[in-house]
């Protein structure tokens, strides 16, 4: 990673391999996680591989999603489903809380 950045704010995480998975680089004081939100850090890990970790942005605070240690240089193919799942879960759960929100304005009228 590059020095300067806390890890990598996870713009789409694709199903397939056929794709890679779209970041973009997270500065050192950036702001917390947006809500539903992945981040990704990844390090040399020691003896061989890669130790990786992906953090989920909540309402009030960022959570640890997963840890990957000494995953191999493939790790992208590793974490994707996760990060796929977890982001469509966060979106899914958005959609109801929409939804839940027009029903509960709609009720009031």
């Amino acid at each position: 990673m590059p020095a300067g950045v806390r890890g990598a704010l996870v713009r789409n995480a694709p199903s397939g391999p056929d794709h890679p998975i779209g970041v973009l680089w997270l500065p050192t004081d950036a702001p917390r996680l947006p809500l539903g939100r992945i981040s990704l850090h990844w390090e040399p890990a020691t003896g061989s591989g890669w130790d990786v970790t992906a953090r989920l942005g909540l309402a009030t605070t960022e959570v640890h999603l997963a840890s990957w240690h000494a995953a191999p240089d493939g790790w992208p193919d590793l974490v994707r489903p996760t990060v796929h799942e977890v982001t469509g879960l966060c979106h899914a759960l958005a959609l109801a809380t929409a939804a839940l929100d027009l029903s509960n304005r709609l009720a009031a009228l």
